[in-house]
């Protein structure tokens, strides 16, 4: 039609095709982008906010394919969805009794929500190389005996006011936050600990960590 006019109110010039417009669907592929790389380090948590309120209100494709415009390749799939978001899950139940120990160490993929059905086995979630896909872990817990622990980085907050313990042990050092790093994810424990203890630290120093006096890097574990 000749008198269609674009959503930036200039008319489509003769022989241009008219921008497609943005789904939901594509919306929500462009914020897992941006969460997984801030997650990498590649966006402060002032420039995911920004680019997460302009991915909501994009119209266009065009629009949601400039947040992403700068985001190393290896990042993202053809298809313009990330490589790991393709793995984000709504929800991983972990059931083990009586067994070896849990660990969920390096480069892993955060689900939308995790449950802890564990009997006499030690715990240990290591978040200083995980894969961040939203602002909020809730973690159910049922675990009896051994020990429970969350290793945090700069930027991860650990809320265990939702957690009854049963003659079980809480230890809770938090890390030293920088005063220009926000919190990129909150992990909320609810549920039940019976025995044990709950450990919830930022990474171990080097031995030359201890020596130079230096905090240790969300890598050592």
């Amino acid at each position: 039609m000749s008198g269609d006019v674009s959503p930036t109110g200039k008319r489509p010039g003769p022989g241009s095709a008219p921008e497609l417009r943005a789904s939901h669907a594509d919306r929500d592929r462009v914020v897992d982008v941006l969460r997984i790389a801030a997650g990498d380090g590649l966006l402060t948590a002032d420039e995911l906010d920004e680019r997460l309120e302009a991915a909501l209100s994009a119209r266009t494709l065009s629009e949601l394919a400039l947040l992403t415009a700068d985001l190393p390749a290896v990042s993202i799939a053809a298809d313009g969805i990330a490589a790991e978001a393709a793995e984000v899950k709504d929800l991983v139940r972990i059931e083990q009794v009586f067994s070896g120990a849990v660990e969920r160490t390096g480069r892993w993929v955060l689900p939308r929500r995790l449950e802890l059905a564990v009997t006499w086995c030690d715990v240990t979630l290591d978040f200083t190389e995980a894969v961040i896909t939203q602002d909020t872990l809730r973690i159910d817990v049922a675990m009896a005996g051994k020990s429970l622990t969350l290793v945090t980085r700069p930027g991860v907050e650990v809320d265990v006011d939702g957690l009854t313990l049963v003659h079980c042990k809480l230890r809770h050092r938090r890390s030293r936050t920088p005063p220009d790093v926000q919190t990129t994810l909150r992990v909320e424990l609810v549920g039940q600990k019976a025995h044990g203890r709950v450990v919830v630290r930022p990474p171990r120093r080097t031995f030359w960590h201890w020596l130079l006096r230096r905090p240790a890097s969300p890598s050592a574990g």
